[in-house]
Formats: C-alpha cells, structure tokens, sequence
C-alpha cells in the first residue's frame, strides 16, 4: 500500500501549535491553511512515481505555502501528460492554482521546471459561479461562469477585450477539454489586487478565467506562453477519482 506523502494530523497539530504561538498577530493564517483543517482533511495520501516526488520535493522547496498533495498530483499529471503524449511541446514552466484557498490568498505559483526556481506566486481570481471568497462549484459547461479543474496547456497569446490573453487547451475530457471553446484564458483584471480585496473582503471573480494583476499580466504569459502546463487542483472527490491524469492516484477517508 502506498504511504501518504505527508502525516497529515501532525502536519495540522503542528499548524495549529504555530497559530497559537502566534496568537492574534497571526489571524489571517487561518485563511492560509483552510485546506489542511477541512478540504485536504479528506485525502489520506497520493499514489506517485519515485521522480514525481522528488520534483514536487525540490518545487516545494521554494514555494512552502503550497498544499505538498496538489504540488505533487501537479508534477504526476505532467509526467502522465508526457507519457500519454498529450503534449504539444515539452513544458518550460508549471503553474500550479490552489482552488482550496480563499481568492484573498495568493494562490497561484509558477516555477521554472529546469532550474526548480519559483518565479511568481500571485493572486487569481475564479469565476463568479465558483463561488464567492471561496472557490466551491466548477465546470466544463459553456456559458456556466464556472472555473475549471485538472491539467491545461498553455496556447497562443493574443490581445481581446481583456488585453494581452493566454488561451489554454485542456487535457481532460469530461473536466476541462472545453476550455478553448469557452474563451477559458489567463488575462489581467483590475479587480484582482489587494486594494479590491481590503474594499470588498475577496477578489473580483470573472466569468471562468483565471485572471491575475494586470501588473503582472505581460511578464506572467510570456513566462507561460511556452507551452506551459498548468494545474489547476481543489479536493473535488470526482475529478480526482475520474480525471484521466490523476484518477485513481488518490486515496480518501472514510
């Protein structure tokens, strides 16, 4: 039987050991690690291969506010990608999407898959239908305003009503193979920065994209423009027992 990647309940003892250290002063950690108390509460471990461990382990490194289970189903669901040579062209960069954390949580990372390094960990808004400052209902439907999940390859980049956008094609029939033909892109927003969640308690939601800072829009997709592959996770028991990437790589509680 396949050991979990971590001990979950002394990870989460430990965490809330840390909150109680830090008392008031660190309220909004509470926030930070939602996924550990409630939504990854319910995995009891992921089945991978030796070499997705130790990329997740040299990614995670670098990136310690991401969830070690998405990071390492991420990394798997590359090396499915390349073995099921559902690829266009090998990947330069991984960005992996937390859905599991609030949208005031920085909650995308991009790292560089050569050189492990993170290049951008950032804020991204889900769709307006997902949910509110939690991300809670996805979708592959058209016109549903829903944010999708599982593996994406990067596109082409063009400028549209949104500015300069990143179209992603999706690898997962039934999840997100719909993603092109819903217009479902990478652009920037103006109400994906820290003044709109102050004013409004949450990030502004689009209608499925993932959008990010319109500060950072051009030097993200041109870092992503390269094929990259994308990952987008939250503990949905569907997706992650049906997606032809990670199914079956996960095993749940009672």
């Amino acid at each position: 039987m396949n050991q979990p990647i971590f001990d979950g309940k002394s990870r989460r003892a430990a965490l809330r050991g840390m909150a109680g250290m830090l008392g008031a002063l660190a309220l909004p950690a509470w926030a930070a690690r939602r996924r550990d108390d409630e939504a990854l509460s319910r995995l009891a471990g992921v089945s991978a291969s030796a070499d997705a461990r130790l990329m997740a382990a040299a990614l995670s490194a670098q990136a310690p506010g991401l969830s070690s289970q998405a990071l390492v189903l991420a990394v798997q669901a590359l090396e499915n990608a390349r073995r099921e040579s559902l690829l266009q062209t090998a990947p330069r960069s991984l960005a992996v999407i937390d859905f599991s954390l609030p949208s005031t949580q920085k909650r995308l990372w991009i790292f560089d898959l050569e050189s492990k390094a993170l290049l951008f960990e950032e804020w991204v808004a889900h769709g307006r239908k997902t949910g509110d400052n939690m991300a809670e209902h996805f979708s592959n439907v058209h016109e549903s305003h829903m944010s999708s999940l599982g593996a994406f390859q990067a596109g082409a980049t063009y400028t549209g009503k949104n500015g300069y956008s990143l179209r992603l094609h999706g690898l997962e029939p039934g999840f997100n193979d719909q993603a092109f033909a819903r217009a479902i892109v990478i652009h920037g927003a103006p109400y994906v920065s820290q003044d709109i969640i102050r004013a409004q308690g949450r990030l502004g939601r689009s209608w499925g994209c993932p959008a990010v800072r319109s500060e950072v829009t051009r030097p993200l997709i041109n870092t992503l423009a390269d094929h990259a592959f994308l990952f987008s996770f939250y503990p949905d028991r569907q997706w992650l027992s049906q997606s032809a990437l990670v199914g079956g790589r996960v095993r749940w509680l009672a």
